[in-house]
């Protein structure tokens, strides 16, 4: 059986979630640090420790044959991969930032203007679409100084927290693209048996962090009213209590819902009600 590779960011703002999402897929590896090359010893796996800007492109050509980086490194090498999975970690967004004191005031304001960013591919695209011509400076690291020197009248890069613009007298002015962490793959192993696998361990891992596991008690009387609060991943499992007409109630709840689900279930006469996080749902 073949051994697959898969290429993350060596280290970085995605290398941290990256190994814990695999290790929480099951997969055994170590010395990840000090190593370029780790194999898993319990999955036919080679895990490759790369800079993120080279993980697309080794992914095309098949050197690695699945790959987790930003969006906004696919868009901007402009590889041909295919998209696998959304990983929900690593998200920022790329913006366009202007000086406080700047007039920019519309994006009609940049034209002529000199903007600088290390993404000069994704930029491009966006002011052509919008039909502004600027004048695009590629520079590497350190983007928010240009201004302040004189480099530039704008920057595009990406923001996480907005603290690095505030700091350097910027403000965002326009969005340019969202970005999170993708799992990819080259196109000719998207049918790959051992591919599949993975990502239903991916998968598995994600709907877990999505969900909590939820047990509650309800009278008989009140047990319609709670059940259809509770859809579960099919329906709720009910169990009967030793106390007459009481029943344990198990199932799932999305985080997004999980306040508003519990207080609507104690207005509907739950009681003792039992919040346990999920390590993996497989469907």
């Amino acid at each position: 059986m073949k051994t697959l590779k898969i290429a993350i960011q060596k280290s970085g703002r995605l290398n941290e979630k990256s190994v814990e999402l695999l290790k929480n897929c099951g997969l055994n590896f170590e010395n990840y640090k000090s190593s370029l090359i780790s194999p898993v010893s319990n999955f036919p796996l080679e895990i490759l420790f790369l800079r993120d800007d080279d993980i697309p492109e080794y992914v095309q050509d098949g050197i690695a044959d699945l790959g987790i980086v930003g969006e906004n490194v696919i868009q901007e090498t402009e590889a041909e991969v295919s998209y696998l999975q959304r990983l929900g970690f690593g998200k920022c967004s790329l913006k366009i930032a202007v000086p406080n004191n700047n007039d920019i005031q519309s994006l009609t304001d940049l034209n002529g203007k000199a903007i600088a960013t290390t993404y000069p591919v994704i930029l491009g695209k966006f002011l052509k679409e919008q039909g502004i011509q600027s004048d695009i400076r590629t520079i590497s690291g350190s983007v928010e100084i240009s201004p302040g020197l004189g480099l530039s009248d704008a920057i595009c890069d990406l923001v996480s927290t907005g603290g690095t613009l505030k700091s350097n007298g910027l403000k965002p002015f326009a969005d340019v693209m969202t970005s999170e962490a993708v799992l990819i793959s080259c196109k000719a192993t998207e049918d790959n048996e051992l591919v599949k696998e993975l990502i239903q361990r991916v998968q598995s891992v994600l709907r877990a962090k999505e969900t909590k596991y939820v047990v509650l008690n309800v009278h008989q009387d009140n047990l319609e009213a709670v059940t259809a609060l509770l859809p579960g991943v099919k329906s709720p499992s009910v169990v009967n209590l030793a106390e007459p007409d009481w029943v344990a109630v198990h199932t799932v709840i999305p985080e997004r819902d999980f306040w508003d689900r519990i207080s609507q279930l104690k207005q509907a006469g739950a009681q003792g009600i039992v919040v346990m996080p999920i390590e993996k749902i497989i469907l």
